[in-house]
């Protein structure tokens, strides 16, 4: 699919890797091209940009894992009060919605969890737009960012973040080969 977008044969891409082990294209292209990639159970999700940097993730929704230890643990106090005062029947999605935004903002930054995951803080109530609200190390980051939430089906909650603004979001579904 990279190859595919680059319109070079796929044995000619070469990687890099940052500090933290994103991996970026090894060969500087005049209008660069951003990627990453994400998967849960059956679900994979790709995803390429040319606006700024990006980061995905998906989860898959499993009933036996509430998440509340690992959000009093991890999450913002902001968060965590945003979460305990949701009604009980939505809150298992706010926990994934929350954690997917985290991981899609932190994949884009490409710096993994070296960045505490209470450093800053994202939307999570179910009927809320995707949205980084705020970061605890410069008051003017989260307004860099677009954060959006994606479909990635049924009993999976996925998030998308890019460094930029004013930008589409086209989904192509399918088997990665049938997408070429």
């Amino acid at each position: 699919m990279l190859a595919s977008y680059l319109d070079v044969g796929a044995q000619t891409i070469q990687f890099s890797y940052t500090s933290h082990g994103k991996p970026e294209l090894a060969t500087p292209l005049e209008q660069p091209l951003n990627f990453n990639l994400a998967h849960s159970g059956g679900v994979a999700l790709y995803a390429f940009t040319r606006v700024g940097e990006i980061g995905i993730d998906v989860e898959q929704i499993r009933p036996d894992f509430t998440g509340d230890d690992i959000a009093r643990r991890f999450f913002s106090s902001n968060e965590v009060g945003r979460l305990t005062s949701l009604p009980a029947h939505v809150r298992h999605q706010a926990f994934f919605n929350c954690w997917t935004r985290k991981e899609a903002f932190l994949k884009a930054k490409g710096i993994g969890l070296s960045l505490p995951l209470d450093q800053f803080d994202v939307t999570l109530a179910p009927a809320e737009p995707a949205a980084l609200l705020l970061t605890r190390w410069d008051e003017t980051e989260a307004s860099r960012w677009s954060l959006k939430a994606l479909d990635a089906g049924p009993s999976y909650v996925a998030a998308v973040a890019v460094l930029g603004h004013d930008w589409e979001l086209t989904y192509l579904a399918g088997n990665p080969e049938s997408l070429l």
